[in-house]
């Protein structure tokens, strides 16, 4: 990639808005650690960027939603995530255990639900993908926040029961820092990931944005 004086030149500012991943896969594939589940994840990269533009777009036009898309979505929107630890595989020169990946899913799932709670009203100003306004789109001001709460619970049963499955030291040493984290937060008690806090639903978005000016 080349720089000029004031950066990254017209050629490359336009390389990373239309592929923005491809800087990135293409230093890892330089340095020999590119692999095919790290190329999946980039995918998975594009395809939320996507979905959540049609997500966001249908919501603001008051169009139909699909739950199997917005669940598709909170998976997809931690790619990120993915590629680290399937990076940090490659870098340690050991096989990707699918046990531990299939534990770090269902943690990026709480933890994604938990910062959209927290940005739950920046979201609605911004018109940003979030799925407890996905929520409200799908089931109504009423039940969004019992649909939301019963995911909420089902992933944290599947948490407690991958867990148990874990090496006891590895288990141990990730609860212990998931507990550090969220005292760190301000939560001091309740789940190993904190507590929910589900804030008040915003039923009409137009209004609140226009209140919010």
């Amino acid at each position: 990639m080349q720089y000029s004086s004031h950066g990254w030149n017209a050629e490359s500012r336009l390389l990373f808005q239309t592929h923005p991943l491809k800087p990135l896969g293409d230093l890892l594939e330089r340095e020999g650690l590119l692999t095919l589940r790290i190329q999946q994840e980039f995918k998975s990269g594009k395809e939320y960027w996507a979905l959540e533009r049609k997500l966001c777009h249908h919501l603001s036009n008051k169009n139909k939603i699909y739950l199997e898309d917005v669940m598709r979505a909170i998976h997809l929107k931690s790619f990120d995530y993915r590629v680290l630890n399937l990076l940090l595989y490659k870098l340690r020169g050991e096989e990707v255990n699918e046990l531990h990946m299939d534990f770090l899913s269902i943690s990026e799932f709480l933890v994604e639900v938990a910062d959209d709670l927290f940005d739950y009203e920046d979201d609605v100003l911004e018109n940003n993908f979030n799925v407890l306004r996905m929520f409200v789109g799908i089931f109504g001001s009423s039940n969004a926040p019992t649909e939301l709460a019963k995911r909420i619970s089902e992933a944290e049963e599947k948490y407690e029961e991958i867990m148990k499955s874990l090496d006891p030291h590895l288990s141990s040493n990730y609860r212990r820092r998931c507990e550090e984290a969220t005292k760190e937060g301000g939560k001091i008690s309740g789940h190993t990931l904190g507590t929910w806090n589900i804030p008040a639903v915003i039923s009409d978005e137009k209004a609140y944005r226009a209140a919010q000016r």
